[in-house]
Protein backbone atom coordinates (compact mmCIF):
# COMPACT_ATOMS: atom_id res chain seq x y z
CA UNK A 1 0.00 0.00 0.00
CA UNK A 2 1.39 3.43 -0.98
CA UNK A 3 2.13 5.75 1.91
CA UNK A 4 0.65 9.21 1.48
CA UNK A 5 2.32 12.43 2.68
CA UNK A 6 -0.18 12.40 5.54
CA UNK A 7 0.96 8.90 6.55
CA UNK A 8 4.56 10.10 6.66
CA UNK A 9 3.54 13.16 8.66
CA UNK A 10 1.57 10.98 11.10
CA UNK A 11 4.63 8.82 11.79
CA UNK A 12 6.80 11.88 12.48
CA UNK A 13 4.09 13.47 14.61
CA UNK A 14 3.61 10.37 16.74
CA UNK A 15 7.37 10.22 17.34
CA UNK A 16 7.27 13.79 18.71
CA UNK A 17 7.17 14.56 22.40
CA UNK A 18 4.08 16.69 23.00
CA UNK A 19 3.61 19.31 25.69
CA UNK A 20 0.80 18.83 28.19
CA UNK A 21 -2.28 20.77 27.07
CA UNK A 22 -5.98 20.31 26.39
CA UNK A 23 -5.98 20.24 22.59
CA UNK A 24 -9.64 21.11 22.12
CA UNK A 25 -11.77 24.24 21.69
CA UNK A 26 -13.32 26.08 24.63
CA UNK A 27 -16.52 24.20 23.85
CA UNK A 28 -14.77 20.84 24.08
CA UNK A 29 -14.43 20.07 20.37
CA UNK A 30 -11.28 17.96 19.86
CA UNK A 31 -8.77 19.52 17.45
CA UNK A 32 -6.61 17.53 15.07
CA UNK A 33 -2.96 18.59 15.07
CA UNK A 34 -3.17 19.49 11.36
CA UNK A 35 -5.81 19.63 8.64
CA UNK A 36 -5.37 18.78 4.97
CA UNK A 37 -6.93 16.97 2.00
CA UNK A 38 -9.01 13.92 2.88
CA UNK A 39 -6.93 11.78 0.53
CA UNK A 40 -3.72 12.62 2.37
CA UNK A 41 -2.09 14.38 -0.59
CA UNK A 42 -0.48 17.81 -0.40
CA UNK A 43 2.05 19.40 1.96
CA UNK A 44 2.23 18.72 5.68
CA UNK A 45 4.28 20.34 8.46
CA UNK A 46 7.77 18.93 8.80
CA UNK A 47 7.90 17.83 5.17
CA UNK A 48 9.74 19.34 2.20
CA UNK A 49 9.33 22.12 1.12
CA UNK A 50 8.17 23.06 4.66
CA UNK A 51 5.58 25.60 3.52
CA UNK A 52 3.40 24.57 6.46
CA UNK A 53 6.13 24.59 9.09
CA UNK A 54 9.55 23.07 9.81
CA UNK A 55 8.36 20.49 12.34
CA UNK A 56 5.66 17.82 12.23
CA UNK A 57 4.20 18.67 15.64
CA UNK A 58 4.88 22.45 15.61
CA UNK A 59 3.48 24.14 18.75
CA UNK A 60 1.97 20.93 20.13
CA UNK A 61 5.49 20.00 21.18
CA UNK A 62 6.91 23.41 22.04
CA UNK A 63 5.52 26.92 21.93
CA UNK A 64 7.56 29.63 20.27
CA UNK A 65 10.24 31.25 22.43
CA UNK A 66 8.92 34.46 23.98
CA UNK A 67 12.09 36.46 23.48
CA UNK A 68 11.66 40.02 24.73
CA UNK A 69 14.03 42.68 23.42
CA UNK A 70 15.64 44.72 26.19
CA UNK A 71 18.52 47.07 26.68
CA UNK A 72 18.94 50.57 28.12
CA UNK A 73 21.37 52.63 30.17
CA UNK A 74 24.21 50.70 31.76
CA UNK A 75 24.75 46.94 31.91
CA UNK A 76 23.48 46.93 35.50
CA UNK A 77 20.22 48.59 34.42
CA UNK A 78 19.62 46.04 31.67
CA UNK A 79 20.59 43.09 33.86
CA UNK A 80 17.79 44.11 36.21
CA UNK A 81 15.32 44.26 33.29
CA UNK A 82 16.49 40.83 32.03
CA UNK A 83 15.73 39.31 35.42
CA UNK A 84 12.28 40.95 35.45
CA UNK A 85 11.54 39.44 32.01
CA UNK A 86 12.57 35.97 33.20
CA UNK A 87 10.48 36.39 36.36
CA UNK A 88 7.46 37.42 34.25
CA UNK A 89 7.64 34.25 32.15
CA UNK A 90 9.93 35.22 29.27
CA UNK A 91 12.10 32.29 28.24
CA UNK A 92 14.73 33.94 26.05
CA UNK A 93 16.74 37.14 26.21
CA UNK A 94 17.34 39.53 23.32
CA UNK A 95 19.86 42.30 23.82
CA UNK A 96 19.49 45.78 22.35
CA UNK A 97 22.67 47.85 22.20
CA UNK A 98 22.96 51.63 22.16
CA UNK A 99 24.01 53.53 19.03
CA UNK A 100 27.69 53.98 19.98
CA UNK A 101 28.01 50.22 20.56
CA UNK A 102 26.25 49.47 17.26
CA UNK A 103 28.81 51.69 15.52
CA UNK A 104 31.80 50.24 17.39
CA UNK A 105 32.44 53.39 19.46
CA UNK A 106 33.45 53.60 23.12
CA UNK A 107 31.18 55.59 25.41
CA UNK A 108 33.79 58.31 25.83
CA UNK A 109 34.26 58.81 22.09
CA UNK A 110 33.27 62.38 21.08
CA UNK A 111 30.84 60.90 18.54
CA UNK A 112 29.02 59.06 21.35
CA UNK A 113 28.08 62.20 23.29
CA UNK A 114 24.36 62.26 24.06
CA UNK A 115 23.71 58.73 22.74
CA UNK A 116 25.14 56.51 25.48
CA UNK A 117 22.50 54.08 26.78
CA UNK A 118 19.69 55.88 24.94
CA UNK A 119 18.40 53.25 22.50
CA UNK A 120 19.97 50.21 24.13
CA UNK A 121 22.63 49.14 26.59
CA UNK A 122 26.16 50.55 26.46
CA UNK A 123 28.89 47.90 26.21
CA UNK A 124 32.51 49.04 26.18
CA UNK A 125 34.52 46.18 27.71
CA UNK A 126 34.34 42.68 29.14
CA UNK A 127 33.47 44.30 32.50
CA UNK A 128 30.18 45.55 31.04
CA UNK A 129 29.43 42.14 29.56
CA UNK A 130 30.07 40.55 32.95
CA UNK A 131 27.58 42.95 34.56
CA UNK A 132 25.04 42.45 31.78
CA UNK A 133 24.63 38.71 32.38
CA UNK A 134 25.48 38.55 36.09
CA UNK A 135 23.35 35.99 37.90
CA UNK A 136 21.88 34.55 34.67
CA UNK A 137 22.53 30.91 33.78
CA UNK A 138 23.68 31.18 30.16
CA UNK A 139 23.70 27.40 29.76
CA UNK A 140 19.95 27.35 30.46
CA UNK A 141 18.87 30.60 28.78
CA UNK A 142 19.23 31.30 25.07
CA UNK A 143 20.51 34.75 24.23
CA UNK A 144 20.09 36.83 21.11
CA UNK A 145 22.28 39.85 20.39
CA UNK A 146 21.19 42.47 17.84
CA UNK A 147 24.60 43.63 16.68
CA UNK A 148 26.14 43.75 13.20
CA UNK A 149 29.26 45.74 12.27
CA UNK A 150 30.95 45.04 15.65
CA UNK A 151 29.27 41.62 15.96
CA UNK A 152 32.51 39.60 16.05
CA UNK A 153 34.00 41.81 18.79
CA UNK A 154 30.84 41.81 20.93
CA UNK A 155 30.52 38.04 20.42
CA UNK A 156 34.12 37.66 21.61
CA UNK A 157 33.25 39.56 24.81
CA UNK A 158 30.18 37.36 25.31
CA UNK A 159 32.23 34.17 24.98
CA UNK A 160 34.98 35.48 27.24
CA UNK A 161 32.58 36.45 30.03
CA UNK A 162 30.66 33.15 29.81
CA UNK A 163 33.83 31.10 30.07
CA UNK A 164 35.11 33.28 32.91
CA UNK A 165 31.81 32.57 34.71
CA UNK A 166 32.22 28.83 34.16
CA UNK A 167 30.07 28.12 31.07
CA UNK A 168 32.07 26.53 28.23
CA UNK A 169 31.46 28.01 24.78
CA UNK A 170 30.12 24.67 23.50
CA UNK A 171 27.18 24.93 25.93
CA UNK A 172 26.13 28.45 24.91
CA UNK A 173 22.91 28.67 22.95
CA UNK A 174 21.57 31.67 21.11
CA UNK A 175 21.86 33.89 18.09
CA UNK A 176 24.21 36.60 16.84
CA UNK A 177 22.46 38.83 14.32
CA UNK A 178 25.70 39.48 12.42
CA UNK A 179 23.86 40.34 9.17
CA UNK A 180 26.06 43.01 7.66
CA UNK A 181 24.53 43.04 4.17
CA UNK A 182 21.26 44.53 5.36
CA UNK A 183 23.20 47.31 7.09
CA UNK A 184 24.35 48.64 3.73
CA UNK A 185 20.91 48.03 2.25
CA UNK A 186 18.72 49.52 4.95
CA UNK A 187 19.94 50.20 8.48
CA UNK A 188 23.23 52.04 7.70
CA UNK A 189 25.14 51.05 10.84
CA UNK A 190 28.24 49.95 8.93
CA UNK A 191 31.91 50.54 9.70
CA UNK A 192 34.10 48.63 7.22
CA UNK A 193 33.66 48.20 3.45
CA UNK A 194 31.30 45.34 2.44
CA UNK A 195 33.92 42.78 1.38
CA UNK A 196 36.03 43.28 4.53
CA UNK A 197 32.91 43.06 6.70
CA UNK A 198 31.98 39.79 5.01
CA UNK A 199 35.36 38.39 6.10
CA UNK A 200 34.27 38.84 9.73
CA UNK A 201 30.94 37.11 9.03
CA UNK A 202 32.84 34.24 7.42
CA UNK A 203 35.06 33.94 10.50
CA UNK A 204 32.11 33.77 12.91
CA UNK A 205 30.36 31.14 10.78
CA UNK A 206 33.51 28.99 10.63
CA UNK A 207 34.24 29.45 14.34
CA UNK A 208 30.76 28.49 15.54
CA UNK A 209 30.55 25.55 13.11
CA UNK A 210 33.73 24.16 14.69
CA UNK A 211 33.25 25.05 18.36
CA UNK A 212 29.69 26.12 19.24
CA UNK A 213 27.09 23.57 18.10
CA UNK A 214 24.17 25.34 19.84
CA UNK A 215 24.89 28.79 18.42
CA UNK A 216 23.28 30.46 15.39
CA UNK A 217 26.09 32.47 13.83
CA UNK A 218 23.96 34.69 11.58
CA UNK A 219 20.36 35.83 11.89
CA UNK A 220 19.53 37.02 8.40
CA UNK A 221 17.31 40.00 9.02
CA UNK A 222 14.49 41.28 6.89
CA UNK A 223 13.12 43.23 9.84
CA UNK A 224 15.22 46.34 9.22
CA UNK A 225 14.65 46.16 5.47
CA UNK A 226 10.91 46.34 6.10
CA UNK A 227 11.26 49.06 8.73
CA UNK A 228 13.15 51.12 6.13
CA UNK A 229 10.09 51.00 3.88
CA UNK A 230 10.30 47.92 1.64
CA UNK A 231 7.26 45.95 0.55
CA UNK A 232 6.61 42.49 2.01
CA UNK A 233 7.86 40.82 -1.18
CA UNK A 234 11.06 42.92 -1.13
CA UNK A 235 11.62 42.04 2.51
CA UNK A 236 11.21 38.37 1.62
CA UNK A 237 13.44 38.49 -1.47
CA UNK A 238 16.24 40.68 -0.10
CA UNK A 239 16.42 38.67 3.13
CA UNK A 240 16.64 35.30 1.39
CA UNK A 241 19.07 36.67 -1.20
CA UNK A 242 21.32 37.78 1.67
CA UNK A 243 20.95 34.29 3.15
CA UNK A 244 22.05 32.71 -0.13
CA UNK A 245 25.00 35.13 -0.19
CA UNK A 246 26.13 33.94 3.27
CA UNK A 247 25.76 30.33 2.12
CA UNK A 248 28.04 31.03 -0.86
CA UNK A 249 30.48 32.92 1.39
CA UNK A 250 30.86 29.94 3.74
CA UNK A 251 31.07 27.40 0.91
CA UNK A 252 33.74 29.55 -0.75
CA UNK A 253 35.70 29.29 2.52
CA UNK A 254 35.62 25.50 2.20
CA UNK A 255 32.80 24.66 4.61
CA UNK A 256 30.43 21.86 3.53
CA UNK A 257 26.93 23.32 3.41
CA UNK A 258 25.45 20.90 5.92
CA UNK A 259 28.15 21.85 8.45
CA UNK A 260 26.80 25.39 8.88
CA UNK A 261 23.38 25.78 7.21
CA UNK A 262 21.45 24.29 10.18
CA UNK A 263 22.71 27.19 12.31
CA UNK A 264 21.57 29.96 9.99
CA UNK A 265 18.38 31.58 11.22
CA UNK A 266 16.14 34.39 10.01
CA UNK A 267 14.47 37.45 11.49
CA UNK A 268 11.30 38.79 9.88
CA UNK A 269 8.99 41.71 10.47
CA UNK A 270 5.35 41.15 11.45
CA UNK A 271 3.57 44.12 9.88
CA UNK A 272 -0.09 45.06 10.05
CA UNK A 273 -1.32 43.47 6.77
CA UNK A 274 -2.35 40.24 8.47
CA UNK A 275 -2.65 37.76 5.60
CA UNK A 276 0.23 39.17 3.57
CA UNK A 277 2.56 38.57 6.50
CA UNK A 278 1.41 34.97 6.94
CA UNK A 279 1.87 34.31 3.21
CA UNK A 280 5.36 35.83 3.38
CA UNK A 281 6.50 33.40 6.07
CA UNK A 282 5.05 30.40 4.25
CA UNK A 283 6.73 31.42 0.98
CA UNK A 284 10.05 31.97 2.76
CA UNK A 285 10.18 28.39 4.03
CA UNK A 286 9.32 26.97 0.61
CA UNK A 287 11.90 29.06 -1.27
CA UNK A 288 14.71 28.40 1.21
CA UNK A 289 14.16 24.63 1.14
CA UNK A 290 14.11 24.47 -2.64
CA UNK A 291 17.16 26.66 -3.20
CA UNK A 292 19.25 24.96 -0.50
CA UNK A 293 18.55 21.52 -1.94
CA UNK A 294 18.50 22.21 -5.67
CA UNK A 295 21.08 24.99 -6.03
CA UNK A 296 23.45 24.42 -3.13
CA UNK A 297 23.18 20.65 -2.63
CA UNK A 298 22.15 20.55 1.03
CA UNK A 299 21.03 17.12 2.17
CA UNK A 300 20.36 17.41 5.90
CA UNK A 301 16.74 18.10 6.77
CA UNK A 302 17.87 20.74 9.28
CA UNK A 303 19.66 22.62 6.51
CA UNK A 304 16.45 22.86 4.49
CA UNK A 305 14.22 23.97 7.37
CA UNK A 306 14.03 27.75 7.56
CA UNK A 307 13.59 28.80 11.17
CA UNK A 308 12.89 32.39 12.10
CA UNK A 309 12.36 34.95 14.82
CA UNK A 310 9.63 37.57 14.42
CA UNK A 311 9.27 41.05 15.83
CA UNK A 312 6.14 43.12 15.50
CA UNK A 313 6.52 46.22 13.35
CA UNK A 314 8.04 49.16 15.18
CA UNK A 315 7.27 51.41 12.22
CA UNK A 316 3.54 50.68 12.59
CA UNK A 317 3.47 52.17 16.10
CA UNK A 318 2.17 55.70 16.57
CA UNK A 319 2.83 58.40 19.16
CA UNK A 320 -0.82 59.44 18.77
CA UNK A 321 -3.21 57.36 20.92
CA UNK A 322 -0.37 55.00 21.97
CA UNK A 323 -2.73 52.56 23.73
CA UNK A 324 -3.98 51.56 20.26
CA UNK A 325 -0.48 50.16 19.67
CA UNK A 326 -1.42 47.27 21.98
CA UNK A 327 -4.08 46.27 19.43
CA UNK A 328 -1.67 46.59 16.51
CA UNK A 329 0.95 44.51 18.29
CA UNK A 330 -1.53 41.76 19.15
CA UNK A 331 -2.68 41.43 15.53
CA UNK A 332 0.90 41.42 14.22
CA UNK A 333 1.99 38.87 16.82
CA UNK A 334 -0.93 36.62 15.86
CA UNK A 335 0.21 36.76 12.22
CA UNK A 336 3.68 35.62 13.31
CA UNK A 337 2.23 32.69 15.23
CA UNK A 338 -0.15 31.63 12.46
CA UNK A 339 2.81 31.88 10.08
CA UNK A 340 4.80 29.43 12.21
CA UNK A 341 7.48 31.55 13.88
CA UNK A 342 10.01 29.90 16.24
CA UNK A 343 10.42 32.92 18.50
CA UNK A 344 8.66 36.23 18.90
CA UNK A 345 9.18 39.70 20.32
CA UNK A 346 6.19 41.96 20.85
CA UNK A 347 6.78 45.72 20.83
CA UNK A 348 5.57 47.86 23.68
CA UNK A 349 2.93 50.55 23.28
CA UNK A 350 5.28 53.43 24.18
CA UNK A 351 8.13 52.59 21.78
CA UNK A 352 7.19 55.30 19.28
CA UNK A 353 8.23 57.77 21.99
CA UNK A 354 10.86 56.10 24.19
CA UNK A 355 12.34 52.83 25.33
CA UNK A 356 9.65 50.73 27.02
CA UNK A 357 8.85 51.05 30.68
CA UNK A 358 8.64 47.96 32.84
CA UNK A 359 4.83 48.13 32.74
CA UNK A 360 4.54 48.44 28.96
CA UNK A 361 7.11 45.66 28.42
CA UNK A 362 5.06 43.39 30.70
CA UNK A 363 1.87 44.12 28.72
CA UNK A 364 3.74 43.24 25.52
CA UNK A 365 4.84 39.92 26.99
CA UNK A 366 1.32 39.23 28.30
CA UNK A 367 0.07 39.75 24.72
CA UNK A 368 2.12 36.75 23.63
CA UNK A 369 0.97 34.73 26.61
CA UNK A 370 -2.71 35.40 25.82
CA UNK A 371 -2.14 34.20 22.25
CA UNK A 372 -0.28 31.11 23.49
CA UNK A 373 -2.53 30.04 26.34
CA UNK A 374 -6.00 31.51 25.79
CA UNK A 375 -6.75 31.55 22.06
CA UNK A 376 -5.94 27.88 21.23
CA UNK A 377 -4.39 28.95 17.92
CA UNK A 378 -1.25 27.00 18.83
CA UNK A 379 -3.16 23.71 18.87
CA UNK A 380 -3.17 23.29 15.09
CA UNK A 381 -0.20 23.60 12.71
CA UNK A 382 -0.68 26.04 9.81
CA UNK A 383 -4.44 26.46 10.47
CA UNK A 384 -4.81 28.71 7.41
CA UNK A 385 -3.24 26.16 5.06
CA UNK A 386 -5.67 25.28 2.27
CA UNK A 387 -7.35 28.67 2.29
CA UNK A 388 -7.75 29.71 -1.34
CA UNK A 389 -6.71 33.24 -0.40
CA UNK A 390 -3.68 32.33 1.70
CA UNK A 391 -2.39 29.77 -0.79
CA UNK A 392 -2.75 32.21 -3.71
CA UNK A 393 -1.04 34.98 -1.75
CA UNK A 394 1.79 32.60 -0.77
CA UNK A 395 2.31 31.77 -4.45
CA UNK A 396 2.34 35.47 -5.36
CA UNK A 397 4.93 36.26 -2.68
CA UNK A 398 7.11 33.49 -4.09
CA UNK A 399 6.66 34.72 -7.69
CA UNK A 400 7.69 38.28 -6.86
CA UNK A 401 10.69 37.09 -4.86
CA UNK A 402 11.91 34.89 -7.71
CA UNK A 403 11.84 37.89 -10.08
CA UNK A 404 14.14 39.79 -7.74
CA UNK A 405 16.46 36.78 -7.33
CA UNK A 406 16.78 36.56 -11.11
CA UNK A 407 17.94 40.18 -11.27
CA UNK A 408 20.55 39.67 -8.54
CA UNK A 409 21.74 36.42 -10.09
CA UNK A 410 22.32 38.20 -13.40
CA UNK A 411 23.99 41.14 -11.65
CA UNK A 412 26.41 38.75 -9.94
CA UNK A 413 27.16 36.64 -13.02
CA UNK A 414 25.54 33.56 -11.51
CA UNK A 415 26.50 34.32 -7.90
CA UNK A 416 24.06 35.68 -5.33
CA UNK A 417 27.06 36.66 -3.17
CA UNK A 418 28.43 38.88 -5.91
CA UNK A 419 24.94 40.03 -6.88
CA UNK A 420 24.19 41.25 -3.34
CA UNK A 421 27.52 43.06 -2.98
CA UNK A 422 27.22 44.67 -6.41
CA UNK A 423 23.61 45.59 -5.68
CA UNK A 424 24.88 47.45 -2.60
CA UNK A 425 27.78 49.09 -4.43
CA UNK A 426 25.41 50.22 -7.23
CA UNK A 427 22.79 51.44 -4.70
CA UNK A 428 20.19 49.14 -6.29
CA UNK A 429 18.85 47.84 -2.96
CA UNK A 430 18.82 51.30 -1.45
CA UNK A 431 16.91 52.71 -4.42
CA UNK A 432 14.27 49.98 -4.41
CA UNK A 433 13.62 50.42 -0.69
CA UNK A 434 13.50 54.23 -0.97
CA UNK A 435 10.98 54.05 -3.83
CA UNK A 436 8.73 51.67 -1.88
CA UNK A 437 8.95 53.82 1.25
CA UNK A 438 8.01 56.91 -0.74
CA UNK A 439 5.00 55.20 -2.30
CA UNK A 440 3.71 53.97 1.07
CA UNK A 441 4.17 57.40 2.65
CA UNK A 442 2.28 58.97 -0.25
CA UNK A 443 -0.69 56.68 0.48
CA UNK A 444 -0.62 57.67 4.16
CA UNK A 445 -0.47 61.35 3.33
CA UNK A 446 -3.37 61.29 0.85
CA UNK A 447 -5.50 59.08 3.09
CA UNK A 448 -5.50 56.11 0.72
CA UNK A 449 -4.23 54.00 3.63
CA UNK A 450 -5.77 54.74 7.03
CA UNK A 451 -3.71 54.95 10.20
CA UNK A 452 -6.03 55.15 13.18
CA UNK A 453 -5.36 58.23 15.28
CA UNK A 454 -3.02 59.76 12.69
CA UNK A 455 -4.93 60.50 9.49
CA UNK A 456 -8.39 59.43 10.70
CA UNK A 457 -10.19 58.97 14.04
CA UNK A 458 -8.00 61.57 15.75
CA UNK A 459 -10.30 62.14 18.71
CA UNK A 460 -8.63 61.42 22.05
CA UNK A 461 -5.06 61.90 20.86
CA UNK A 462 -3.80 63.60 24.01
CA UNK A 463 -0.78 61.58 25.18
CA UNK A 464 0.04 63.72 28.21
CA UNK A 465 0.44 61.82 31.44
CA UNK A 466 1.91 58.61 29.99
CA UNK A 467 4.93 57.50 31.99
CA UNK A 468 8.03 57.18 29.80
CA UNK A 469 11.44 55.72 30.50
CA UNK A 470 14.10 58.42 30.54
CA UNK A 471 17.85 57.92 30.15
CA UNK A 472 19.63 60.85 31.74
CA UNK A 473 22.99 62.54 31.38
CA UNK A 474 23.82 61.07 34.79
CA UNK A 475 23.42 57.56 33.34
CA UNK A 476 25.87 58.47 30.57
CA UNK A 477 28.32 59.86 33.11
CA UNK A 478 28.11 56.61 35.13
CA UNK A 479 29.05 54.60 32.03
CA UNK A 480 31.98 56.86 31.19
CA UNK A 481 33.23 56.61 34.78
CA UNK A 482 32.97 52.81 34.59
CA UNK A 483 34.99 52.76 31.37
CA UNK A 484 37.66 55.02 32.83
CA UNK A 485 38.03 52.74 35.86
CA UNK A 486 38.46 49.66 33.64
CA UNK A 487 41.10 51.43 31.53
CA UNK A 488 43.10 52.38 34.61
CA UNK A 489 42.83 48.93 36.18
CA UNK A 490 43.91 46.72 33.28
CA UNK A 491 47.33 45.49 32.15
CA UNK A 492 48.21 47.95 29.39
CA UNK A 493 51.11 45.85 28.08
CA UNK A 494 48.71 42.93 27.60
CA UNK A 495 46.25 45.23 25.83
CA UNK A 496 48.93 46.49 23.46
CA UNK A 497 50.09 42.96 22.69
CA UNK A 498 46.54 41.78 21.98
CA UNK A 499 45.90 44.70 19.60
CA UNK A 500 49.18 44.10 17.79
CA UNK A 501 48.23 40.46 17.24
CA UNK A 502 44.77 41.47 16.03
CA UNK A 503 46.23 43.92 13.50
CA UNK A 504 48.74 41.39 12.19
CA UNK A 505 46.15 38.65 11.79
CA UNK A 506 43.62 40.99 10.17
CA UNK A 507 46.18 41.64 7.43
CA UNK A 508 46.12 37.93 6.50
CA UNK A 509 42.68 37.12 5.00
CA UNK A 510 43.21 33.39 5.59
CA UNK A 511 43.35 33.71 9.40
CA UNK A 512 40.15 33.40 11.45
CA UNK A 513 40.00 36.48 13.69
CA UNK A 514 37.71 35.08 16.41
CA UNK A 515 40.53 33.66 18.62
CA UNK A 516 42.42 36.98 18.52
CA UNK A 517 39.22 38.90 19.32
CA UNK A 518 38.40 36.60 22.26
CA UNK A 519 41.93 37.04 23.59
CA UNK A 520 41.63 40.82 23.29
CA UNK A 521 38.25 40.81 25.04
CA UNK A 522 39.65 38.74 27.91
CA UNK A 523 42.33 41.42 28.40
CA UNK A 524 39.65 44.13 28.70
CA UNK A 525 40.45 45.73 25.36
CA UNK A 526 37.62 48.15 24.59
CA UNK A 527 35.20 47.76 21.71
CA UNK A 528 36.45 51.00 20.16
CA UNK A 529 40.08 49.86 20.38
CA UNK A 530 39.28 46.61 18.58
CA UNK A 531 37.25 48.32 15.87
CA UNK A 532 39.82 51.07 15.31
CA UNK A 533 42.55 48.44 14.99
CA UNK A 534 40.54 46.56 12.37
CA UNK A 535 39.70 49.81 10.56
CA UNK A 536 43.42 50.51 10.30
CA UNK A 537 43.67 47.36 8.18
CA UNK A 538 40.25 47.20 6.50
CA UNK A 539 39.50 50.90 6.00
CA UNK A 540 36.12 52.55 6.64
CA UNK A 541 33.08 52.56 4.37
CA UNK A 542 31.44 55.76 3.16
CA UNK A 543 28.22 55.41 1.20
CA UNK A 544 28.13 57.47 -1.99
CA UNK A 545 24.51 58.13 -3.00
CA UNK A 546 23.45 57.87 -6.61
CA UNK A 547 22.29 61.21 -7.99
Amino acid sequence: MTRTPRDVWREEFEASRLREADFSTMSGVPLAPVYGPADGSGDYPGQYPYTRGPYASMYRSKLWTMRMFAGFGTADDTNWRFKEIIKSGGDGLSTAFDMPTLLGLDSDDPMALGEVGRCGVAIDTLADMEDLYAGIDLAATTTSMTINSPAAAIFAMFIAQAEKAGTPRARLGGTLQNDILKEYQAQKEFVFPPRQSMRLVRDTISFTAAEMPRWHSVSISGYHIREAGSTAAEELAFTLANGFAYVELAMKAGLPIDSFAPRLSFFFNAHIDFFEEIAKYRAARRIWARWLRERYGAQLERSLQLRFHTQTAGVSLTAQQPEVNIVRTAIEALAGVLGGTQSLHTNSMDEAMALPTEKSARIALRTQQVIAYETNVAHVADPLGGSFFVEALTDEMERQAEELFAHLDELGGGSLLEGCIKGIEDNWFQGRIADSAFELERKFNNGQRVVVGVNRFKEGSDERGMELLEITNEDEARQRKRLDAVRHGRDQAAVDAALATLAAEAADPEINLMPALIDAAARYVTLGEMMNTLAGVFGRHVEVPTI
